[in-house]
This record gives structure tokens, C-alpha cells and sequence, in this order.
């Protein structure tokens, strides 16, 4: 089975099992705070192209600062916000992004265009080469990013310093070895990740 096939098979079969829980999702958000129920934000997406990534709304309709991280016990998410981020529910609106051929189930984590500008010539060709995912092994490394960056003196330049370096290396070894079976391991890690 192709990539693609598979792709559209499981984000397909998962909108379907899920539908009750991505509606009592979006009601809760809803319910929560004001503002629109999906958040929507570019992201650099394969060869370069722009797309726009869909995730529940986590925080206020109108976040102050220009910053695009989220750093520790950020102020501007909401009280729904905190608990689907723990839980990386807010992520479930990007089994459309699957569908529509902007993502992938597995691949490397979309950016925003700020942090691709980081990435060095070369890496970016690969990155760059495959549909970027939903999850990957970075994301499993850095679920707790957030908490990281909270402790650092100036998370900006920790996360472009320190992380992104790091994800960029775990983004090209997937580009290097990626295969279903590899797609298939990361996705139960994944899974077993949030349970635990």
C-alpha cells in the first residue's frame, strides 16, 4: 500500500471513529472562550509550498505579543487549551490537513515560514522534499516543549539555538530511512506517548 493510499485510509477511518469526540471537542472550545472553534496558521508545507495547518483553538481570539511560541504556563491558552495541548487533541483537525494532501499521517513538522528561513540550504531541501506530518519522532522527543522552553532565559533563541537543530536532524534521518513499517512504529509510539 502506497503512503498516500494509507494516508487517506486512516485519516478517513480516523474522522469517522472520532467524529463524536471531534464534536464534543469543538463544543468545549466553543463553550470555553470566545473566538472561532479551528485555529489556522501557515506552515511551510513539501517543496516549499505554503498551506494552511488546522488545529483546535487553545487560546484566546486575541493573543497579545507577536511571539509564535508557546512558552511554560503561557498566559494567552485557554483552560480547554491546557487540557487538549496535554493530550495533543488539538492536533486532530489536521486528519483534514491528511485529506486535503497538505500532510501526512508521519513526516516532519510543518513550520512557520520564520523558522524555515533558519533552516540551512541544504537541510531544507530535504526536509522540504516530503509531505511535512502529523507527528514524527521530534514530536515525541520534544512533547513537552513548551515546559522546556518556559525554563530557558530567552526561549526564542533556545528553541532556534537548541531544538531546532536537533528536530532538523530527526527530520532528515526520517527523509533518509522513512518506509511504512518505520510510518507504522512511529505512530504507536506516538500513541503510547499520550497514554503514558
Amino acid at each position: 500500500m502506497s503512503k498516500r493510499s494509507f494516508d487517506l485510509l486512516a485519516a478517513g477511518a480516523g474522522l469517522l471513529l472520532l467524529a463524536p469526540l471531534l464534536l464534543a471537542v469543538a463544543l468545549w472550545v466553543r463553550l470555553d472562550s470566545r473566538g472561532p472553534v479551528l485555529f489556522r496558521q501557515v506552515r511551510i508545507g513539501r517543496h516549499g509550498v505554503p498551506f494552511e495547518i488546522y488545529k483546535f483553538r487553545t487560546m484566546t481570539d486575541r493573543p497579545y505579543g507577536a511571539r509564535q511560541l508557546t512558552v511554560g504556563q503561557d498566559p494567552r491558552v485557554t483552560r480547554a487549551g491546557r487540557f487538549l495541548r496535554h493530550y495533543k487533541l488539538d492536533e486532530l483537525p489536521q486528519l483534514l490537513n491528511v485529506l486535503e494532501g497538505s500532510m501526512s499521517l508521519v513526516g516532519p513538522r510543518p513550520e512557520v515560514p520564520r523558522y524555515v528561513a533558519c533552516y540551512p540550504p541544504a537541510v531544507r531541501n530535504t526536509v522540504l522534499s516530503v509531505r511535512p506530518g502529523v507527528t514524527d519522532l521530534a514530536a515525541i522527543l520534544y512533547r513537552d516543549e513548551s515546559a522546556i522552553l518556559g525554563r530557558a532565559q530567552d526561549p526564542e533563541r533556545a528553541y532556534v539555538d537548541t531544538i531546532l537543530p536537533v528536530k532538523l536532524e530527526y527530520y532528515q534521518r526520517y527523509v533518509r530511512e522513512r518506509s511504512f513499517w518505520l510510518d507504522l512504529r512511529i505512530i504507536f509510539r506516538t500513541l503510547a506517548a499520550i497514554l503514558r
